[in-house]
């Protein structure tokens, strides 16, 4: 921002010369202002810049970890012979095998029942002997106390879904009958269990009101002719590093093979992603450098991610694969990544294993590469955000600069067009006065010599 320079408006014929006096005292007194206020706007477009620099920098920190990460786990990839009865993910299984599952007899399934009678109405008909009942799931009982007014399907539900016992309750009206109303009552989670409500009569023994026909299923399954049961049908606590579901029931003699086996499509992938965010850093670099460099020209952080990049082009490694060239990866005179796809299909199973041991791991080998990058681009800790916080600082001291230099011009003008208004009084006054003594004169001159002083007349 910055202050505009005031109307002078005088009286004197000077006037005008006073306004220009005052708007060139004004645009003087305004040139470190506006170098100020240039130096800002640089400071927040190199923010700017930085927010897409640091970006593009984790991207490649992020695709270099996660080629480490894929080699870690040989870019296993986990299959199904039968994705409709099982099916299966890599949750961080490390070797390739092979399982077998076969008599699938149960899918896990959540308990769910009836009340076996039902009621006239869900406002009004009482479903308790003495308002207290019991309700059940698994070996944990929960009391249900239903208050006045309370003792009802609408109250017992009610009590029920606020019971904490991990069931939900609902009135299900049939539309026939005298009593079409009844409660039911699911777990929330699957697995074979106990599901009561049990009434307490005011004497005799309890009287459970629900139905008794689907207390819940298991899945139950062999796993290399192991008898398994499970209570949710996804399992990852059996084979370590696998997920899979249960999803049907298997027929006599059927088997379902699950297969841990390297993917190279996983590797091609990820090679592919990792020379788009190198590109992407590449053009960030180049933006910044040459003779059409912008703001951030000779920064830091342009040497130090120019290196990084040289550094990952040209890791070494040993065995047939020496270097990202050999997984298919071309870098053109301006050092742009090309990935192509029949190169990296073309490698044999013995240089696929060659380019696992080239990547390492997420800490490891090429994949240690990751963290050069994230050190720079770290939210908290990273050089980027460092420099962005000392941008974030320098430009609060220029804005506080700036607003003192508002208030010192704000002052200069008002300072010299108060002087500037004095002076212009004073001339507009000897001005008066001359023309005062100008028609004095010409009074006398008249009344002596009958003409006017510098008459050219008589």
């Amino acid at each position: 921002m910055g202050t505009g320079a005031l109307t002078f408006t005088g009286l004197s014929s000077f006037s005008a010369d006073f306004q220009t006096i005052l708007t060139r005292e004004v645009a003087i007194a305004q040139l470190p202002l506006k170098a100020l206020q240039n130096r800002e706007a640089d400071l927040l477009q190199k923010k700017q810049l930085l927010v897409g620099f640091n970006t593009a920098v984790a991207d490649v920190g992020s695709s270099i970890s996660a080629l480490g990460t894929i080699a870690a786990k040989q870019a296993l990839g986990a299959t199904s012979s039968d994705s409709t009865k099982v099916s299966v993910v890599n949750s961080g299984a490390s070797s390739p095998a092979t399982y077998t599952i076969s008599n699938i007899t149960s899918v896990a399934a959540a308990a769910s029942e009836t009340t076996t009678s039902g009621y006239a109405t869900s406002g009004a008909t009482p479903v308790s002997a003495n308002g207290t009942l019991s309700l059940v799931l698994g070996s944990q009982p929960y009391a249900i106390t239903l208050g006045a007014g309370h003792n009802n399907l609408l109250g017992l539900r009610d009590a029920i879904n606020n019971s904490g016992a991990g069931v939900t309750a609902s009135i299900l009206t049939t539309g026939t009958g005298a009593n079409p109303n009844y409660l039911t009552i699911s777990a929330n989670a699957t697995g074979q269990t106990t599901l009561q409500l049990n009434d307490a009569p005011v004497t005799g023994p309890p009287v459970d009101l629900l139905s008794n026909t689907n207390q819940g299923t298991n899945a139950v399954f062999q796993l290399n002719g192991a008898s398994v049961s499970h209570t949710t049908n996804s399992i990852n606590d059996v084979i370590s590093g696998l997920t899979f579901t249960i999803l049907g029931k298997t027929a006599a003699n059927q088997t379902v093979s699950l297969s841990l086996s390297s993917d190279r499509t996983q590797l091609g992938s990820a090679l592919q992603d990792f020379a788009g965010k190198y590109n992407n850093l590449v053009d960030q670099v180049n933006s910044q450098v040459g003779p059409a460099a912008g703001l951030l020209s000779g920064d830091f952080l342009i040497s130090q991610v120019e290196s990084d990049l040289q550094q990952t082009s040209s890791y070494q490694g040993a065995r047939s694969i020496k270097g990202i060239a050999n997984l298919g990866i071309s870098l053109s005179s301006s050092g742009k990544a090309t990935f192509d796809q029949t190169a990296f299909n073309s490698l044999s199973d013995a240089q696929v294993a060659d380019a696992f041991a080239f990547l390492g791991s997420a800490t490891t080998g090429f994949g240690s590469l990751a963290q050069k990058f994230t050190q720079l681009s770290d939210p908290a800790s990273g050089l980027i955000q460092l420099q962005q916080t000392g941008y974030t600082l320098s430009s609060q001291r220029l804005t506080n600069q700036i607003n003192q230099a508002n208030d010192r011009i704000s002052n200069f003008q008002k300072s010299i067009s108060a002087r500037l208004q004095q002076a212009d009084a004073l001339l507009a006054s000897l001005q008066s006065q001359q023309q005062v003594l100008t028609a004095s004169v010409q009074s006398v001159n008249l009344a002596l010599y009958g003409k006017g002083y510098g008459s050219s007349n008589g």
